[in-house]
């Protein structure tokens, strides 16, 4: 156990850690040219399309010290968005030590000192990396000074580095051995593992990613998960190498993976503890803090017939992903579907893209939206989370909506923008402190509704890109909420419908009614488009009909004829029209929710 070491490497979004992570595995390993490529560890094509790391993952890596030993470096990769802090969390609950990477010209930013704190939580030793020391606006010595006014590290025992280039690898390999603990634990105890991530092999069953904190297990021992209950006979385990690399036991301190036929999705909880069936562990390992889901949207499959696959990949993807809650839920417009809980708007995106690239499936997604309290007459409190949950208006006492405190770190000459974004998002109690020269900290408080939708992309397009963002939830304020109904030709859409303040309805209304009107063709009668709280009318957008001439085969004669040939049309259109339904195409859906300029 002396020459195990398990780290991770955490970082603000974009600070270079799958980079890092790249020149490790090159230091230590030898990978075959063919295999040579960026981000080696992120194994999707949305993660190398998007430049992001979405999935902890995991490599053992064979170092051959200074000191003539060599060591077992288990490296778990972590995502560095704020949407993906669950998958961090899980990751450093596996480690003794972390990597804390900061680029030399962005310095420390607000997804940095999350990870900060998250790793203090875990008691974990933190090593400090400046990285992109090459590039020309690299200022070394200003991030020195942030790493210790706003981390209160030691910025003497900042480690300096370029991971493109390969400068400095050896020195955080030497530190990564001479400051990281190695782990505790004994090999006589009774086993005990705890599940950090899992996949799903369709020909192995479930492929479960461990971290060994006590005893031994190998192929043939009879395992039992502590939660589920289930019982299985374990048939490999392994190491993270660029392949799995089965071994004849893992022990404790180490890293690995375990398959145990496992062939029921259901029964694998990431944060579960794995122990002996003969002779069990006394008490389960603490688990993971527990996912809150803070944004809600309803997904649907564009076919009826498609629903159980749609309901078997929900399920395989929820072992890949533990973030991911959902339950059923069924619409008039759409029919059945899934209610789904995300941790934020980017993970939101990054479900519906992986189930249809991965699991082949087409889906149509709801407006996405929080979880509101309304506290009603007769004192009772109502949970909503789905518009069409919402209560009759005369019930209601008062209402309730979620607050984010947000922490956003701008250069100087973007304060003037920040502000006034806040406040077109109802941000209060705003304060400001300059944590060193020409950098701002702003907090603000926010409604948790008016930042899901868009505003970190428009965060990025007013500071130019410099702008960095975090938040964490704070309670629940009273707010004057609404309910905003969508109406096709005098037909609710309740896939449309949306929980809103007051003050921001109107704009909301006109926004969704403008889109439809570029997506729903046109038919043999005028269709009007509406957005409505209760029984009035707070937008409209008409759609104009198809125009027949019907007056093309009178050649001369009276007027009267020609208007008589109108009438009939006329009275034929409005039958048509109390007889006639509009389908709304599923790109309508979709255009709804894009953000502006999309």
């Amino acid at each position: 156990m002396t020459l195990i070491r398990n780290f991770s490497i955490i970082a603000h979004i974009d600070h270079g850690k799958s980079t890092l992570a790249d020149r490790l595995i090159q230091w230590t390993m030898p990978v075959p040219e063919r295999q040579l490529r960026d981000q080696m560890l992120d194994t999707m094509d949305i993660e190398r399309e998007r430049g992001i790391t979405i999935k902890s993952n995991t490599i053992t890596l064979p170092y051959a010290a200074e000191d003539g030993l060599t060591y077992d470096l288990n490296l778990i990769d972590t995502p560095g968005h704020v949407d993906f802090s669950y998958e961090v969390s899980r990751a450093l609950a596996s480690c003794e030590g972390v990597l804390l990477l900061v680029d030399a010209s962005q310095g420390v930013e607000a997804q940095t000192v999350a990870n900060l704190y998250l790793a203090l939580e875990h008691d974990l030793a933190i090593i400090p990396v400046i990285n992109k020391i090459d590039l020309p606006q690299a200022d070394v010595p200003g991030v020195k000074e942030q790493i210790d006014k706003e981390l209160g590290l030691d910025p003497e025992g900042a480690l300096l580095c370029s991971a493109k280039e390969g400068i400095g690898i050896d020195d955080i390999l030497e530190a990564i051995v001479r400051r990281i603990p190695p782990p505790r634990g004994t090999r006589e105890a009774p086993l005990t593992a705890l599940i950090f991530d899992a996949r799903y092999d369709t020909f192995r069953g479930t492929v479960v990613s461990c971290r060994i904190f006590d005893g031994e297990v190998q192929p043939g021992d009879q395992i039992r998960l502590m939660a589920s209950g289930g019982s299985y006979k374990v048939e490999e385990v392994g190491l993270f190498r660029l392949q799995r690399e089965p071994v004849p036991r893992l022990a404790a301190g180490m890293v690995g993976y375990l398959i145990a036929g496992i062939k029921t999705i259901r029964d694998t909880r990431i944060g579960d503890t794995v122990t002996f069936e003969a002779r069990p562990a006394q008490a389960p390992l603490p688990g993971f803090k527990e996912v809150k889901p803070v944004v809600f949207a309803s997904v649907y499959p564009v076919s009826a017939d498609d629903y159980p696959a749609l309901a078997e990949a929900l399920e395989k993807y929820q072992l890949n992903d533990a973030s991911l809650v959902f339950q059923k839920d069924s619409s008039a417009a759409l029919g059945q579907g899934f209610r789904c809980g995300f941790l934020g708007l980017l993970h939101l995106e990054i479900v519906q893209e992986r189930l249809a690239r991965e699991f082949g499936q087409s889906l149509i997604m709801t407006v996405p939206g929080v979880r509101y309290q309304f506290v009603l007459k007769d004192g009772t409190t109502l949970i909503v989370d789905n518009p069409q949950h919402y209560p009759d208006p005369m019930r209601i006492a008062r209402t309730l909506e979620p607050y984010i405190r947000a922490t956003i770190i701008v250069p100087e000459r973007f304060v003037g923008a920040i502000l006034k974004l806040c406040m077109e998002r109802r941000g209060v109690n705003s304060r400001f402190t300059y944590p060193t020269p020409g950098r701002v900290e702003f907090t603000v408080e926010l409604p948790l509704a008016e930042v899901i939708i868009d505003f970190y992309d428009r965060l990025k397009t007013v500071t130019q890109g410099y702008g960095s963002f975090d938040y964490d939830l704070l309670d629940e304020r009273e707010s004057d909420l609404v309910k905003l109904d969508i109406l096709v030709n005098g037909d609710k859409v309740d896939a449309l419908s949306m929980i809103v303040h007051r003050s921001r309805a109107r704009e909301w209304a006109v926004r969704v009614c403008e889109r439809l009107k570029e997506q729903i063709p046109k038919q043999h009668f005028k269709i009007a488009i509406q957005g409505a709280i209760g029984g009035q009318i707070i937008a409209r957008e008409t759609i104009s009909a198809f125009r027949k001439d019907v007056t093309a085969k009178c050649y001369g004669g009276d007027i009267t004829r020609k208007r008589k040939l109108l009438e009939k049309q006329k009275a034929g259109k409005k039958r048509m029209k109390m007889v006639g339904s509009v389908m709304i195409p599923q790109e309508a859906f979709v255009a709804v929710l894009k953000t502006e300029g999309e």
